[in-house]
């Protein structure tokens, strides 16, 4: 991302500061999907074709399929989850892949896939606090009878 700026390679003490993808590898999943998303609009306001949104789609399921597997091996040199998985879509489709960033700046990007990461997330704290609390009424239902004395904070 940097290197277009500095006639010299970075110094790998300053990549490994500079780099995110400890902390954002698990938003890959949703930064696919937002990808997709871009895509598809891309191509209904005719800025790329069917064909190359056929071709960006099926490339994005592959690279989704790669990341569930373990088999995608980010690099740090391209310092965040983001530029990996442009970088891997140019590497299997060329030009028609650098086109995914067309009309789409990398804020919004970032804002989009970190609500869609956060909206999953929550669902299943959600869906986990729901089992807690099952499993918490339950419990007092079969420990109905049970006098447990109670002290206030005085």
């Amino acid at each position: 991302m940097w290197k277009g700026r500095f006639s010299e390679d970075i110094e790998r003490t300053v990549l490994d500061f500079t780099q995110s993808l400890d902390l954002d590898w698990r938003l890959a999943l949703a930064d696919v999907i937002c990808s997709a998303a871009h895509v598809r609009m891309l191509s209904r306001v005719k800025l790329i074709s069917p064909q190359e949104c056929g071709a960006i789609l099926s490339a994005l399921k592959q690279i989704a399929d790669e990341i569930k597997s373990g088999k995608f091996v980010p690099k740090v040199e391209l310092e965040d989850v983001h530029m990996n998985i442009e970088a891997r879509l140019i590497e299997l489709l060329g030009s028609v892949g650098a086109k995914l960033h067309t009309g789409r700046s990398r804020n919004d990007q970032i804002a989009t896939t970190m609500r869609l990461y956060l909206r999953e997330e929550l669902s299943k704290l959600g869906l986990s606090l729901c089992h807690m609390l099952e499993v918490l009424l339950r419990c007092a239902e079969r420990h109905v009878d049970v006098v447990v004395p109670g002290y206030t904070h005085l």
